[in-house]
């Protein structure tokens, strides 16, 4: 079985969502219409890093969101791995996923557990505290958010399930993109999974991007780089891979959670 994975890598503009909700139409119909299975978005894509604004531009319970992937799944017959959006609910701020299907039902939601500091998440956000694995494709899957990618023992936890691909939306700074690269390879490489992760480019007030959203397989080879273009770039995915990684070194069989504390 194969999966064809749109990364849709674009410039997110700053505190500004009407433009960037037309921006992830657009690139919707692009990737549908070349046969993507699947599209994936940046982290925080509906504001970018506006944090002192949340009051003012947060998705109210992710309401607008919602509607926006319900209408583009069902136009277009493709699955969302949403990135993540700035959401308010319940005299909260949450940095969050969510997941839709082809039939626009929302199959996943993730809000980020490990909060960055270094561009005051901590300040503004609620951090999650839940794990987020569903079902695209006919597949098993888990997503998480940037800074999550730095705590492997998180990722395993999600990953035990059996996921075959673990997705990763990001607002993630050149200055660190070589450490993205080689965590990135080695998520894949430990949990025996594809990778899809999909970064953003362009510049916010205090950062500069340059994309390089990947896509990983279970052995670590990139499968594709987007570079620093702002657009789609695609991933076939080979999933009849897994079974042979898998069965070679059955890494989860040979788990001693017992002494992992």
């Amino acid at each position: 079985m194969k999966i064809k994975v749109a990364l849709a890598q674009f410039n997110i503009q700053f505190a500004d969502p009407d433009k960037n909700q037309q921006r992830v139409a657009e690139l919707t119909s692009i990737a549908a219409k070349a046969g993507a299975d699947v599209i994936v978005f940046p982290e925080m894509w509906n504001i970018g890093y506006a944090l002192n604004q949340l009051d003012r531009l947060a998705d109210d319970g992710g309401r607008t969101t919602t509607k926006l992937f319900y209408r583009l799944a069902r136009q277009y017959q493709i699955s969302i791995v949403g990135g993540s959006v700035a959401v308010k609910e319940g005299g909260h701020f949450y940095n969050r996923t969510l997941i839709v299907d082809p039939l626009g039902q929302v199959v996943g939601k993730y809000d980020k557990v490990h909060l960055f500091r270094l561009m005051n998440e901590h300040r503004y956000l609620t951090a999650g505290n839940q794990e987020n694995y569903f079902r695209l494709a006919g597949v098993p899957n888990a997503s998480f958010i940037c800074y999550d990618l730095r705590f492997p023992e998180w990722i395993r936890t999600v990953a035990r399930h059996g996921s075959a691909v673990l997705y990763f939306p990001a607002e993630w700074p050149a200055v660190r993109i070589p450490q993205w690269t080689t965590m990135l390879k080695a998520r894949a490489i430990e949990n025996q999974a594809f990778v899809v992760a999909v970064n953003r480019v362009g510049d916010d007030p205090d950062n500069h991007y340059n994309g390089h959203s990947l896509a990983i397989d279970p052995l670590g080879n990139v499968i594709a780089d987007a570079g620093e273009n702002d657009g789609i770039t695609y991933a076939e995915l080979d999933l009849t891979q897994l079974a042979t990684v898998r069965g070679a070194i059955p890494v989860f069989v040979d788990r001693r959670p017992d002494l992992y504390k």
